[in-house]
């Protein structure tokens, strides 16, 4: 009755002896990211600019048991971001997992935005993601394992036009496109890629939707699931792309949304 029951076991999704490097790992979905792959057996190196909220978290970490480093980096600087690749080697002795959270956004009509606004969420966006993803790629390939997990939006699938945004839409659709390429170029090397395209959760960027009625209002009657999200409802889908559960999966986008991409 039995038989091959063990396939479904939950140590597919556990992260025992992995490294995983997080961006954008100072506030929001970063520290929720973080937090779980800990929670779930990584090493953890947390970068993002601001070093003190990253001590925080590396302190966070520590207390529970967990293994974690704080690396200050800005995602658009080659060298930054080469630093944190190499710290996460020469502290744990790999990396696993890289996942690619920092990003930017400048809410402002198209017509009103500036070239410089929209270059500087673009490099972000989407050119610190490929950073990232190239020069953990590298460590990754020549181990001939790794997971990928760039972080892109519901606004990288659908466009949202009453909150006005062309620079992060167009910046998050790339990053799905992107996800695909990756993907396809790494497959056959053992290095997976796969994006999460979250919805309305709590963060610095949705601060002021959150922290507004008419905000939630909105938010509640654009959603089918009739809410905003909980930070613990995506950490989920972070863990399956993560870990062991996903192995025969690239190149996808998971949209964690509540039903915002469906209607």
């Amino acid at each position: 009755m039995t038989e091959g029951w063990s396939i479904i076991g939950v140590d597919q999704f556990r992260l025992d002896g992995r490294v995983a490097l997080v961006t954008g790992a100072s506030s929001g979905l970063g520290v929720a990211f973080a937090r779980s792959l800990a929670a779930a057996g990584a090493r953890v190196v947390v970068a993002a600019r601001r070093r003190d909220r990253l001590d925080s978290l590396v302190g966070e970490i520590e207390e529970r048991g967990g293994e974690a480093l704080a690396v200050t980096c800005d995602v658009t600087r080659e060298a930054e971001v080469d630093a944190a690749v190499a710290s996460a080697v020469e502290r744990f002795g790999a990396l696993d997992v890289l996942v690619a959270n920092a990003g930017v956004t400048e809410p402002v009509p198209a017509e009103a935005e500036t070239l410089e606004t929209f270059r500087r969420v673009v490099d972000v966006n989407l050119t610190g993601v490929f950073l990232c993803a190239q020069r953990g790629a590298r460590v990754m390939l020549e181990r001939g394992r790794g997971s990928i997990v760039p972080v892109a939006s519901v606004l990288g699938l659908v466009g949202a036009g009453q909150i006005p945004q062309a620079s992060y839409a167009a910046s998050k659709g790339a990053v799905v496109n992107l996800t695909r390429e990756l993907a396809a170029q790494w497959a056959r090397r053992g290095v997976r890629v796969n994006s999460i395209a979250p919805g309305w959760f709590p963060s610095e960027m949705t601060g002021e939707m959150l922290d507004s009625e008419r905000g939630q209002a909105w938010i509640r009657r654009r959603t089918p699931m009739g809410r905003a999200g909980e930070l613990a409802e995506i950490t989920g889908a972070l863990l399956f792309l993560a870990s062991d559960a996903s192995s025969y999966v690239t190149g996808q986008t998971i949209a964690v949304d509540g039903g915002w991409t469906i209607v």
